[in-house]
């Protein structure tokens, strides 16, 4: 007869499993969007994590969301197109012909491959773009480049979400990839939107509990470049104030993280997309890792 004592290998496993248990329970049934972008979106081993990951979220009872942009694959595609790449306050300057491409290179590459990943584990995920069911609209954004507003091309504003699409995807078992294109308000054009900014907006309409913006760093680092020390927990408040001294790359998820947690999203979260399974790591263990924003009524700290 077996020795029950003797311990068991796959005890260890178990333990993980349990420790999992309490952030199953808190996040069971909550809409968790999860911008995809950075190595995470370029590296082969990284997709296939991802997508492990939010196909793993979806049977444990959550809601994801999928936001992507697509700068890189943007970038490769208009070089091939012949058409200069210009950025100006950290934006890509959108003619008509590169419009085309982005629509081309979001919805016809970028998506459909991140839906194909997905579906390898089962009939789960449905590609949309903001162009879909009225998902997102936008106007024309003109920054304020040294105190003169700068025309960009076809780089939208976001001025409204509809919910619709997604609510019927999500209600169906379904996880919505949403490429970040937005239909005009006002003239029958497309428009690029950012897509950290486009996954915040989602987020907020969404009501969902956690906006999750994958990038290449560790996070928010305290004093950078003088030190690597992440901040692993700030209210709104005090990121309002991080803001100016923000490198440009952060401004919009950092910003994102901001709208989000001041419309209703319960946390904002920007993990390291370089790091295998970040997005299990985060969500459901003790430690978690990457920067999290909290509203500042939450002083409590047992945000998870």
């Amino acid at each position: 007869m077996s020795n029950p004592t003797r311990k068991h290998t796959a005890l260890p496993k178990a333990q993980i499993l349990i420790e999992a248990l309490p952030w199953l329970t808190r996040h069971r049934g909550k809409t968790v969007v999860v911008k995809f972008g950075g190595n995470a979106m370029i590296d082969a081993e990284l997709k296939a994590a991802f997508a492990q990951d939010i196909v793993f979220l979806h049977h444990a009872g959550l809601r994801p969301v999928v936001v992507h942009g697509g700068g890189p694959q943007i970038s490769a595609a208009l070089d091939r197109h012949g058409i200069v790449s210009e950025f100006k306050a950290g934006l890509r300057v959108t003619t008509e012909d590169a419009m085309d491409v982005v629509r081309m290179v979001l919805a016809g590459q970028v998506q459909r491959e991140l839906v194909g990943l997905l579906n390898e584990h089962g009939p789960l995920a449905v590609g949309i773009t903001g162009e879909d069911a009225h998902t997102i609209t936008a106007t024309k954004h003109r920054p304020r480049i040294d105190g003169e507003l700068v025309d960009i091309g076809r780089v939208g504003e976001i001025t409204e979400i509809d919910t619709g699409a997604i609510e019927a995807l999500l209600a169906d078992g379904r996880i919505p990839v949403v490429s970040s294109i937005a239909r005009s308000q006002d003239d029958g054009h497309v428009y690029n939107v950012n897509a950290d900014t486009a996954a915040a907006a989602l987020a907020a309409a969404l009501g969902a509990e956690t906006l999750m913006v994958l990038t290449d760093v560790e996070g928010l680092y305290e004093d950078w470049p003088d030190s690597d020390e992440v901040i692993s927990r700030l209210t709104a408040s005090e990121l309002e104030k991080l803001l100016p001294e923000l490198a440009s790359g952060m401004v919009p998820k950092m910003e994102g993280c901001l709208h989000a947690v001041r419309n209703g999203v319960t946390t904002a979260r920007v993990i390291d997309g370089r790091v295998q399974h970040s997005i299990l790591l985060e969500i459901f263990t003790d430690e978690g890792i990457g920067t999290m924003v909290v509203p500042d009524d939450d002083e409590a700290g047992d945000t998870k």
